[in-house]
């Protein structure tokens, strides 16, 4: 798995390639929460590459959302692929967290 961190105006994008596993949930939570110790507490997660994602990678998802609460922060997702937006909607992580079909939709959300 990649992340790269770019800022786009008041937000900060997180952009993950590969899979979001066991292997690599500890790397993609030890990222995204140097981030929000930083005071950088709108995020967009920009999925666009990623292409799988198993329960240990929606555990870090939901951990970021419950880290950004307190601080009045928020996270979206967008460019979810087929496959990943079937696991979100399976699972209702797509109810409870805010998903977008392009990047310049999440950024205007967030």
């Amino acid at each position: 798995m990649e992340i790269q961190v770019q800022e786009s105006g008041t937000a900060h994008v997180v952009s993950v390639t590969g899979k979001l596993d066991a292997v690599s949930a500890g790397d993609y939570e030890k990222v995204v929460s140097q981030l929000i110790a930083e005071d950088k507490t709108r995020l967009v997660v920009d999925f666009a590459n990623l292409s799988y994602i198993s329960s240990a990678g929606l555990r870090v998802l939901l951990s970021t959302a419950k880290q950004l609460k307190p601080k009045g922060g928020a996270v979206v997702f967008a460019n979810l692929q087929d496959n990943v937006r079937e696991v979100f909607e399976m699972t209702g992580f797509s109810s409870i967290l805010g998903t977008h079909s392009s990047l310049a939709a999440a950024l205007a959300a967030v």
